[in-house]
């Protein structure tokens, strides 16, 4: 049998050790601290879980409002097209006997007159307008805008009334500017630029184009639109047989891209070709109203960047307001370094003796 230990030994040894006493409440301080750290953590990803959820929901909800709302405008519109299009037939015979019969009292005015068959005021404008628009003579109406450009603010504000007179106002505009976009048919024997003839055009069919109650969507039937994309892309081959942006006119470039906006056919894969042909024609006063249409907003900044390393810090702090980057890009500074490039070439242009009334031209201006 082996020995007893002794009582004594036995009890010293049982005895527990403060160090290891003081290690296990450390070790179970941790672990509170830690469960409590982890429950917390918990706790804070199930609110969170929570919150987005209901935020979720919110908007599910706000989207289901939306859809039923349109919808129910969808549904509305529908069942009010047979009598809206009754009203439309009804109201486009009004209006066509209306014109007829003030087109015949103005002849007759003009056969009391001089005889010359012009009318010089407003209403004639007018008159004419619609006898063209109304008789879907697109041709006869190119014919007699392009002679008018003297009236260009009479007919700025008359021509969307007069469009509206069209069947198709999409399709006679296209054909009304065809002699000249997207392929200029007169040839080298074009005469004077029209461009500003196929803009005026362009731009004053957008609101007579807008869905009354989507006012973002144009209403372009679907063999007009594929129509439009098609003249883009050959305008766009023409672009490429003229040797590029450089050598286009600015007029042939305000035409392609209202064409674009106007009938709602901006391609994103060519936003590179449109900022290409925006900064080329800075200058054009519609251009940075354009260029945010064509969805170049987000390249702003870096194209009055571009604008101002070539020089064009005019042309720049026009974008700059009009996109609203003043403070990004202040005006003040811009026109300074402007003023300072145009005195160095007005002083270069002064030392050479043929150019020396050129200079004092633009000294004058300062």
């Amino acid at each position: 049998m082996g020995s007893i230990p002794d009582p004594g030994e036995l009890t010293e040894l049982a005895q527990p050790s403060f160090d290891d006493f003081q290690r296990q409440t450390s070790l179970m301080t941790s672990c509170t601290l830690l469960w409590k750290e982890l429950s917390d953590h918990f706790s804070s990803l199930e609110q969170d879980l929570l919150n987005k959820s209901e935020a979720l929901n919110r908007k599910i909800c706000s989207l289901d409002n939306q859809t039923n709302e349109s919808l129910n405008v969808l549904r509305h519109r529908e069942s009010t097209l047979d009598d809206a299009l009754q009203i439309a037939l009804r109201d486009i015979d009004k209006r066509t006997e209306a014109a007829l019969a003030a087109l015949t009292r103005v002849k007759e005015d003009v056969a009391e007159g001089d005889g010359d068959g012009e009318v010089d005021n407003g209403e004639g404008l007018m008159l004419k307008l619609k006898s063209f628009c109304l008789n879907m003579d697109a041709l006869g109406f190119w014919g007699f805008l392009i002679g008018k450009k003297k009236e260009l603010e009479g007919l700025r504000a008359e021509m969307p009334d007069a469009l509206e007179e069209c069947i198709d106002p999409a399709k006679f505009v296209l054909e009304a500017i065809s002699e000249v976009f997207p392929v200029d048919k007169r040839g080298d024997k074009g005469g004077n630029d029209l461009g500003w003839a196929c803009v005026l055009v362009l731009e004053s069919l957008v609101p007579v184009m807008v869905d009354p109650v989507l006012k973002s969507r144009m209403l372009v039937t679907p063999s007009v639109k594929e129509l439009a994309k098609d003249i883009a892309e050959k305008w766009k081959v023409s672009l490429e047989e003229r040797g590029g942006v450089e050598n286009v006119k600015t007029p042939d470039v305000h035409t392609f891209l209202q064409h674009l906006v106007t009938f709602g056919i901006v391609n994103s894969d060519d936003l590179q070709l449109y900022r290409k042909l925006v900064i080329a024609s800075a200058w054009r006063k519609h251009m940075p109203k354009l260029a945010l249409s064509l969805g170049l907003s987000n390249q702003m900044p870096d194209m009055i960047e571009e604008l101002i390393s070539k020089g064009q810090q005019l042309d720049a702090v026009h974008f700059t307001f009009e996109v609203g980057l003043v403070d990004k890009f202040p005006p003040v500074p811009l026109l300074k370094s402007f003023l300072k490039d145009a005195k160095k070439v007005a002083a270069s242009i002064l030392e050479d003796p043929n150019n020396a009334g050129r200079a004092s031209v633009i000294f004058s201006s300062f």
